[in-house]
């Protein structure tokens, strides 16, 4: 082999070796959750049980991250969002971070984002430790069949002693009807409808809890995520409405992170 026959074959070494690893730092756009993709915005519209607007929830996609298991044969790829609420006058009412995994045939979502924001609004000057547990969303559930209950746990302390526990949880969840045609602003989207319970408490300590629960019905599509939530009260009447209105990859500004310390659990 001449001199420049082994020089073409070492560049070809490198450029295959290169083209590797930029495979690897960049999920490729069916391994990522929900099909999101970089800084792309997703939002959502709340309506009260009228229709009525009440608030905007506002999405941003702010990068993607990968790891692999100790074998190297399962990829999860977490995609990190922030997340802000605003009323109807535009006003941030709350903000924080959300990931947003995928992993073999299943996403998940953040279970932070179970939380009421005014559930920690009595707590203030307060250290916060947030423990969430993923939501999973299959891509191709079967009818009738349960899904894992999710949420997350606040552990509300002062640098001294622990004060409560907030917590948000989504329970008994079963998946009641296949793929059937939604349509929001944001078009018609071929969605499972899952019905759960999600439950909301404050623990001063064991014996002393004050706990409300809802009725959700969530229609979801595995390309695109969440469409619709419904929330219904225990008498059955619907309080709240979630609408997905938009979802684009435009490059307007991120909002600014919230910084807390998490641990994730997945089952």
């Amino acid at each position: 082999m001449t001199s420049l026959s082994r020089f073409l074959s070492f560049a070809s070494t490198l450029v295959l070796t290169a083209g590797s690893a930029l495979a690897q730092q960049q999920p490729a756009a069916d391994a990522r959750p929900f099909g999101l993709t970089d800084r792309m915005e997703i939002v959502y519209q709340l309506q009260d049980g009228k229709g009525k607007p009440v608030g905007v929830i506002r999405n941003r996609v702010v990068n993607f991250t990968t790891e692999q298991n100790k074998k190297q044969t399962i990829t999860t790829t977490t995609a990190l969002l922030k997340s802000g609420m605003y009323d109807t006058k535009n006003k941030l009412e709350n903000l924080q971070d959300l990931r947003y995994m995928c992993r073999q045939d299943t996403c998940f979502t953040d279970g932070t984002s179970e939380l009421n924001a005014e559930s920690l609004s009595s707590f203030r000057n307060r250290l916060f430790t947030y423990d969430p547990v993923p939501l999973a969303w299959p891509n191709h559930p079967t009818v009738g069949s349960t899904l894992p209950s999710g949420g997350v746990t606040v552990q509300v302390s002062s640098t001294a002693v622990d004060i409560a526990k907030v917590y948000a949880t989504v329970k008994n969840r079963k998946v009641v009807s296949g793929q059937e045609p939604v349509t929001t602003p944001a078009g018609t989207f071929q969605c499972y409808k899952v019905e759960s319970e999600r439950e909301h408490g404050t623990a001063a300590r064991a014996d002393l809890i004050m706990r409300s629960s809802q009725r959700v019905v969530d229609y979801y599509s595995p390309e695109i995520g969440m469409v619709k939530s419904e929330f219904y009260d225990k008498k059955g009447n619907l309080e709240q409405v979630r609408l997905l209105t938009m979802r684009n990859g435009s490059s307007a500004q991120a909002t600014e992170p919230l910084h807390q310390k998490v641990k994730t659990k997945l089952k």
